[in-house]
């Protein structure tokens, strides 16, 4: 029998769940809700687009096409037509090989190759190859869970955790390895341990598991030219953008993308879904791509424990300034410099745009763009509430460590700040544990909802698309 099924939320995920489901046959009827104000769709993908033709993005940038979800979002691409769009990063270039840390007042490059292994790199006090070979002999754990800090200091080492770990958590989530779950956030590394004994042996043999993709042309392509990561000529954003457009045109797909979910009540007919523009929808299935705790809002009383379930899993805010500067800047050239939490606990990293991306600058006369990134699982004991906070105190913040970390006498011809309220959410110890309870609980009760989206398998964008491709075709089978 043919369903109506109602995707909750607009973000990459709602759009990827949409795009599969309105490609099969036993899907009568797509419901796109989403839940922004704007009714802009793509969440946090946000690109400003100058007249002068730069772009500066808000949210994601570089894009990695490596692994199965990878793939999937390159076929993704491929399938909406904006392989031409496409602005590679192939591994030999210096975005993809030069990463810094800023540790003790200092530009550190990350070691990297053979050479940066068995020599002592600065700021680390001896060769990493010595963590390495220790790790091999460690012994397993034997926490169900334990934080990505525990883990990696019990195997490799304390120094590590704290600089290069606690800087890469910063990166990748804005958040604290010392709260993170290792099991949640790097389920490679978890489960190298578990099945291997040792990360090193774990990574040599290889996982094995995991989902399969067949690769798209497009995603061959990025394959043999050993792509790191890659964007779009119009931004990030162009790629939702796209989704929605292919949207629009499909005839089982209704878009309803300017107004809030109000209420989901649960009747013998299904879902009852009302928006806070009077409208009400009625649909067989639900699939949810909201925020677990805005999701947790909008569930009938009778779910009350799968509501407190998905108020648990928290999310932290990240302010993000993009600054433009007259000519060359930089004094060393590289993807970007991460910044440990000892260091400087509110600056979490600041990326060199214009190094990956040079074709995101303006036409007409050599300029350096900078993404300075700030707060995350720190933003309230550096700034304050996320409302209170003025954007001339972080454009302030900002400019402040460019200039002291990158050594610059000039300031930015041009500047925009944005406040990204609850942005990430933050996979604390046990979030397998919540994640288990709360799926069985929908199971117990007969609930037609599917979980999807960045609050339960993965925050990154391809992880996001492929969480919405996996909840669609648990309900249609492959597409």
């Amino acid at each position: 029998m043919q369903k109506v099924v109602a995707v909750l939320g607009g973000g990459i995920g709602g759009l990827s769940a949409c795009h599969h489901l309105s490609k099969s046959p036993n899907v009568s009827k797509v419901q796109s809700c989403c839940w922004r104000d704007l009714g802009d769709a793509g969440g946090w993908l946000s690109s400003i687009r100058r007249d002068d033709g730069a772009v500066f993005e808000q949210g994601p940038r570089g894009v990695r096409p490596a692994g199965a979800v990878g793939q999937n979002t390159l076929n993704m691409v491929s399938e909406l037509g904006l392989e031409s769009e496409v602005l590679p990063v192939p591994k030999d270039h210096v975005a993809s090989k030069n990463r810094f840390l800023y540790v003790k007042g200092q530009l550190h490059k990350m070691p990297s190759g053979l050479g940066g292994v068995v020599r002592t790199i600065p700021p680390f006090s001896k060769p990493i190859i010595l963590s390495v070979l220790k790790e091999i002999r460690i012994r397993k754990g034997t926490e169900e869970d334990e934080s990505v800090h525990a883990f990696v200091s019990r195997r490799l080492g304390s120094e590590l955790a704290d600089i290069a770990i606690d800087s890469l958590c910063r990166g990748v989530f804005a958040g604290d390895c010392r709260q993170l779950s290792v099991r949640s956030c790097f389920p490679p590394l978890y489960e190298a341990e578990r099945s291997w004994g040792s990360i090193v042996l774990g990574m040599l043999m290889g996982s094995g598991g995991g989902p399969k993709v067949a690769p798209s042309d497009l995603a061959k392509r990025a394959s043999k030219e050993s792509w790191t990561q890659w964007s779009l000529k119009r931004g990030m954003q162009a790629f939702p953008e796209a989704l929605e457009d292919t949207l629009k045109r499909r005839e089982r797909v209704e878009l309803h993308h300017h107004a809030k979910v109000k209420s989901l009540n649960m009747n013998s007919g299904g879902w009852e879904i009302k928006l806070d523009d009077g409208i009400s929808l009625k649909a067989d299935h639900v699939i949810s791509t909201l925020p677990a705790s805005e999701l947790a809002s909008v569930l009938p009383p009778a779910a009350q424990p799968l509501s407190d379930q998905l108020r648990s899993i928290a999310t932290i805010t990240v302010a993000v300034v993009n600054l433009e500067y007259e000519g060359f800047i930089l004094p060393a050239t590289g993807f970007g410099h991460l910044v440990p939490s000892s260091e400087d606990p509110g600056l979490l990293g600041v990326v060199y745009d214009s190094v990956p991306f040079p074709q995101h600058n303006r036409s007409g006369g050599t300029t350096t763009r900078l993404t300075v990134m700030m707060g995350g699982a720190w933003f309230e004991q550096t700034f304050g509430h996320p409302d209170s906070v003025t954007k001339q105190t972080l454009l302030d913040r900002a400019t402040k460590a460019v200039t002291f970390h990158l050594g610059l006498n000039s300031q930015p011809a041009w500047s925009c700040v944005a406040v990204l309220k609850n942005c990430i959410p933050q996979y604390h110890l046990g979030h397998w544990k919540r994640l288990e309870k709360m799926r069985q609980y929908i199971s117990n009760h007969n609930l037609p909802l599917t979980l999807a989206g960045a609050s339960y398998d993965g925050v990154s964008v391809n992880d996001v698309i492929f969480s919405g491709r996996t909840a669609a075709e648990g309900l249609t089978g492959k597409t």
